[in-house]
């Protein structure tokens, strides 16, 4: 038997409940993993909660990090006990899960456990935003919305490595120091009666930036907008806030003839290669010290519900992890 974290309805933190289940088994192509931290995202709660329709009861979670402990048929990529993580495997809050053996990733032995499991999801989506969805060039100036989050935080430092200026918004002045420690060029408080496009405006000389990474969503994306340069790129990959409602897109000629993407981590990472590639530059990054995940709280995997309550409540920085 395997202990798991159900979401048994629709519903807030307390429809999770941790209890046993059958153990899974890898089909061909699969691999089953003894799992040792899993990362908690908000994708989580959105299927949690119903935002985005599921089966119910479900075993939730996608992401984490443990050793193989069997492979499925035609497997020969893998072995017994090789440390790995994933990105996109349902059913990760569990003490064991079956991942897709081309979409999972060898971990090197220097990487700690909770940053194994806190790295793939938000990691990836950070590396890809910076070099593929708006591929960022030395002296170039960047928006990033939520600095202070698990994506905003590593988008910061990569586009730093990456030779570009960062400007963030944050909710609170102990996260606009988080950001800055990052390597935010400035951080500044956003809310009511904060306007964002005048900020940025004034802190790049009335020019506006070259790409805005925006994964709030709704609350955000007309400053994000007014924001840029014209033939600037506004690359839309979340929706914190609620989702963006339907726009004339002629309002992108009348900013500027500005680029617009709405991007997902799946669409970069649809091959072996194309995933360890990506990759590689975290480890990179890990190795040689100018890359640092903030794991910003942990819990173990019982108490997955008071996760969810602190990230919903946005009371983390970074990420969170739950330890098996």
């Amino acid at each position: 038997m395997t202990q798991a974290v159900r979401a048994m309805q629709a519903g807030g933190p307390e429809v999770l409940e941790f209890s046993e289940i059958e153990t899974p088994q890898p089909g061909p192509g699969e691999v089953l993993i003894d799992v040792e931290a899993a990362g908690v995202n908000f994708i989580d709660t959105y299927r949690r909660s119903g935002v985005y329709p599921m089966e119910y009861p479900h075993v939730v979670g996608v992401e984490g990090t443990g050793r193989i402990a069997e492979v499925g048929e035609g497997v020969e990529s893998w072995s017994l006990g090789d440390r790995v993580a994933w990105h996109d495997a349902h059913g990760s809050y569990s003490t064991q899960v079956v991942a897709d053996a081309d979409m999972i990733l060898s971990v090197p032995e220097f990487v700690r456990t909770e940053v194994a499991a806190a790295m793939p999801l938000q990691g990836l989506t950070a590396q890809y935003l910076a070099t593929s969805s708006h591929e960022i060039k030395p002296g170039q100036t960047a928006l990033v919305h939520a600095g202070a989050g698990g994506v905003g935080l590593l988008l910061t430092q990569i586009i730093k490595h990456l030779g570009g200026k960062v400007i963030t918004t944050v909710s609170t002045e102990e996260k606009a120091e988080l950001s800055r420690k990052a390597g935010a060029d400035e951080a500044f408080l956003y809310g009511e009666g904060v306007d964002i496009t005048a900020k940025v405006k004034e802190l790049t000389n009335g020019e506006g930036v070259e790409v805005v990474y925006d994964g709030v969503g709704k609350d955000t994306f007309d400053a994000s907008l007014a924001s840029l340069k014209p033939l600037g790129s506004m690359v839309l990959f979340g929706g914190s806030s609620g989702q963006v409602p339907p726009f004339d897109i002629q309002r992108l000629n009348s900013s500027g003839g500005i680029f617009l993407s709405r991007p997902s981590l799946q669409w970069f990472v649809r091959t072996p290669e194309q995933l360890a590639k990506r990759a590689s530059m975290l480890f990179n990054g890990l190795e040689h010290g100018w890359l640092d995940f903030r794991v910003g709280a942990t819990f173990p995997l019982p108490e997955a519900a008071e996760a969810h309550r602190a990230l919903e409540g946005r009371k983390t920085t970074g990420k969170v992890v739950l330890t098996v």
